[in-house]
């Protein structure tokens, strides 16, 4: 373990400043601190691949178009005379629930394409063990 251990430097008017003494175990910890910092690496550039892929970037898309079509959807309803007390929160409210269904939905479709490639596949498993035998 590390010792503190504090001096009077002189020209501190009295502070006291704490330094830290080497100990044998700081070879240990300089290991163990490179040892995570190589985890926080391996996170961030599964963090970065995920960021990456195609449906992460689809679904953002998606989102910021569903966003971007309600805070057009109301702006043009202001414009044309209906105005409203409550303002940007309300636009930013229905522009946050546009995304979040507009992302939900995409998720589902995809869902429902992976069940069906799945069913496809085992349907021709089967055909083709059918025919094997």
């Amino acid at each position: 373990m590390a010792k503190k251990a504090t001096t009077k430097a002189s020209g501190s008017r009295g502070k006291k400043v704490a330094t830290r003494a080497k100990s044998s175990d700081s070879g240990r910890r300089s290991r163990s601190q490179s040892q995570g910092e190589g985890v926080q690496s391996d996170v961030v550039d599964a963090l970065i691949k995920l960021l990456q892929s195609p449906l992460v970037i689809d679904l953002l898309a998606v989102g910021a178009t569903a966003a971007l079509a309600a805070i057009t959807e109301q702006r043009s309803s202001r414009a044309q005379g209906a105005m409203d007390t409550r303002g940007s929160k309300k636009v930013l409210k229905a522009a946050g629930k546009a995304a979040a269904a507009a992302v939900g939905r995409r998720i589902a479709t995809e869902f429902d394409e992976i069940k069906a490639a799945s069913k496809r596949g085992r349907e021709d498993r089967k055909a083709t063990a059918g025919a094997e035998a």
